[in-house]
């Protein structure tokens, strides 16, 4: 029983180091991870940040005349959802099905 239970963790470590990829521990001794996404320069950086303060602004104010006054106010919703795209751990959820493939062998 303890080989089959070191064998099956042995194989839950190497599917971890094959899937678990979106979160890189921080290099000190904070416990912490980071998660990167790409950006083009520090102007799409500097909207996709602009952009989600205003989309905070109105989820908090529910009034769209304050935020979308002129017309370089407006957000860009498809470059805040690609960003969210970038953010969500696929290949962690691949990981999962793999961890309930060997649960249930």
């Amino acid at each position: 029983m303890e080989t089959n239970e070191m064998e099956t963790l042995s194989r839950l470590k190497k599917l971890t180091a094959l899937h678990f990829r979106t979160l890189k521990p921080a290099n000190d001794k904070s416990e912490t991870y980071i998660a990167q996404i790409k950006v083009l320069n520090y102007f799409e950086l500097g909207c996709i940040i602009t952009d989600m303060l205003k989309l905070s602004i109105l989820a908090l104010d529910h009034d769209m005349n304050n935020v979308a006054e002129k017309k370089n106010q407006s957000i860009n919703v498809g470059l805040i959802l690609e960003i969210v795209v970038q953010m969500f751990p696929l290949e962690e959820f691949e990981f999962l099905s793999c961890v309930e493939e060997v649960i249930q062998h």
